[in-house]
């Protein structure tokens, strides 16, 4: 099968990729000019073609989508620093010009990564999100539509406060309500299986990790795991709405509002899922020994 992925430079499309190519697909990504050189490379180096093109430009979309069976998208900009790229242009605007030309060239199927339906805090990015899922589903394309919840990798790591390496955790809100940690390498898997599988289409799937634990629970396991007492700081549902309501641009007030959604849980169920979807979902105490190191124990 002959497989697009948009966002393949990305920690999730990358895993996509990777995925597909050892499951014989042969993959293109689209990229752009000022790609990362490193990041770019490793994608070669499993045989994947780049094609260049960006998410503004509505002409290169079709020239990338043009001859391919499945498109999978992965893109956001809210870890970008290119110039030009927001919300709108890329998330809402870039999404629905990509689906645009899908349509136009004749893809098959669309897979498009969204994120949490209990995730109702308005927001720019929520509703760009929102948006382009109502524009895919009315698109006459086949599609699969992912909600994961909280990605383990990005929310339990230093760069969000929660600093294994220091022993301390940044708590937002008052850490109780349980969360569906999922590992994005589980979500690049239920990506790739929703293209293998006719169940898979025209589907929106909730789809969370193995358990729901609260944010305190998780400190509870990291603590266990590495034998010290962790320094947790919350930041309290009052100051949550206050950066809420005072953030400077839409990324910030975005950001602000998936912290409030944290603090609020987002447990999802999974029995009936994986029945469908079948594999091993990733603990939070398996991602816990990966980042510490920890070796299991007898």
């Amino acid at each position: 099968m002959k497989v697009l992925v948009v966002g393949a430079t990305g920690l999730l499309g990358n895993e996509v990729s990777v995925k597909l190519v050892g499951r014989g697909h042969k993959v293109r990504a689209l990229v752009r000019s000022t790609s990362n050189p490193d990041r770019l490379g490793r994608l070669q180096s499993l045989g994947v073609e780049p094609v260049t093109g960006d998410l503004k430009d509505s002409k290169s979309l079709e020239n990338a989508c043009r001859g391919q069976d499945v498109l999978i998208s992965t893109a956001s900009c809210t870890f970008s620093r290119q110039e030009g790229d927001s919300i709108e242009t890329v998330d809402r605007l870039g999404l629905h010009s990509l689906i645009d030309a899908a349509r136009r060239t004749n893809i098959h199927h669309f897979v498009f990564t969204s994120f949490s339906g209990t995730i109702d805090v308005p927001s720019p990015l929520r509703d760009a999100k929102r948006s382009v899922e109502k524009h895919l589903e009315d698109s006459g394309l086949s599609y699969t539509i992912l909600r994961p919840s909280y990605f383990m990798e990005v929310w339990l790591s230093p760069a969000l406060g929660f600093d294994f390496a220091k022993d301390s955790a940044t708590i937002y809100g008052a850490g109780a309500a349980g969360i569906s940690w999922i590992s994005y390498r589980d979500v690049a898997e239920f990506a790739v299986q929703s293209i293998e599988k006719p169940s898979a289409r025209n589907r929106v799937l909730e789809i969370g990790g193995p358990e729901g634990l609260s944010p305190l629970e998780v400190v509870r396991i990291f603590e266990r795991l590495s034998g010290r007492k962790y320094q947790v700081t919350h930041v309290s549902d009052e100051t949550l709405r206050q950066q809420f309501a005072g953030a400077p641009d839409p990324l910030q007030k975005s950001f602000a509002a998936l912290m409030l959604s944290y603090a609020a849980g987002d447990k999802v169920p999974m029995t009936e899922t994986l029945r469908e979807f079948p594999l091993k979902l990733t603990s939070v105490e398996e991602y816990a020994r990966s980042v510490m190191s920890t070796p299991p124990n007898p």
